[in-house]
């Protein structure tokens, strides 16, 4: 580009950049229309379409009712049957009224402030809710349904609680700490039992409250063991295995005497047929596997 050309040029904001990209695509492909809460009449929340609509019509050009997962429903659709919708969430705050999360755990981990705790067994699940709901400061608690009827276990008549933040060590060991929580916990014991016999003994870590971590708990195991396996049913990218590690990393380096390992779902949707979905979850056999990996270390 030539001195002279970038001089006739005129430098645009951030939003006149998306504004000229959006303006330029409808302009070569009748295939791509938008989609969005007042960007219409109005031009958008924050004037990015402003015209839009008197230069391309209302049916290119479409103001939605207050329905994210309506809307972006349609355009899936309409994506699916070779058209071209762009849709703008008009804050960002709004985009999860728009999405299905098997495992949103990782979702609300992020956000300060807000406590989570997922439960493994009856004892847990009843203990941790009644603290929820005596805790004064915002609690997401988390129920797996494959345990509703499956677990099953004697509880205290005495009234009690299972103290948020504090993780529970199901099973003691002193080879390889996996840590994990929910429906894990089960697959890391059912493991545990099947690595005993090969000599190789894991200690099992429910962490029981997601936020806030109990590091003290994580840490105290580890530097036991030395060796580290992290597990969950989210994602494997992303989930809060991930920042385990890296906690693990920063804080325990020189206790470590393998590398950490994590098992988790591919980074997929969990598929709908059973058999994928099987293939999907992690087993019983991925742990002992990893197990022996990291014991041979």
């Amino acid at each position: 580009m030539t001195t002279e050309t970038m001089q006739k040029r005129q430098e645009v904001t951030y939003l006149e950049a998306i504004s000229q990209a959006l303006d330029e695509e409808m302009a070569q492909d009748e295939r791509v229309f938008l989609m969005g809460e007042d960007i219409g009449t109005y031009g958008g929340a924050f004037k990015i379409t402003e015209g839009f609509l008197q230069k391309y019509g209302e049916w290119r050009v479409l103001d939605t009712p207050l329905a994210e997962s309506g809307f972006v429903g349609a355009a899936i659709g309409a994506a699916m049957m070779g058209l071209r919708p762009v849709v703008e969430m008009q804050f960002a705050d709004f985009i999860s009224c728009a999405f299905d999360s098997e495992c949103p755990e990782g979702w609300f981990f992020h956000s300060p402030g807000l406590k989570l705790v997922a439960p493994s067994t009856p004892y847990d699940a009843k203990g941790l809710l009644k603290a929820a709901i005596r805790d004064p400061n915002p609690v997401i608690y988390f129920e797996h349904k494959f345990l509703y009827r499956r677990i099953k276990s004697f509880l205290p008549e005495e009234d009690f609680v299972v103290p948020l933040g504090k993780a529970d060590v199901k099973r003691a060991g002193g080879d390889i700490s996996v840590i994990t929580y929910g429906a894990m916990v089960h697959l890391a014991l059912e493991a545990a039992q099947t690595l005993a016999n090969e000599g190789i003994d894991l200690e099992v870590v429910d962490l029981r409250t997601l936020m806030p971590l109990d590091k003290e708990a994580i840490y105290s195991s580890v530097r036991k063991t030395s060796k580290a396996i992290l597990l969950h049913e989210d994602n494997k990218t992303g989930g809060i295995g991930a920042e385990i590690a890296a906690m693990l990393a920063e804080d325990c380096f020189d206790c470590l005497d393998g590398p950490i390992l994590r098992i988790a779902p591919p980074d997929t949707p969990v598929p709908f047929s059973p058999p994928l979905e099987e293939f999907f979850l992690p087993k019983t056999s991925d742990i002992v596997s990893a197990a022996r990996k990291l014991a041979a270390y």
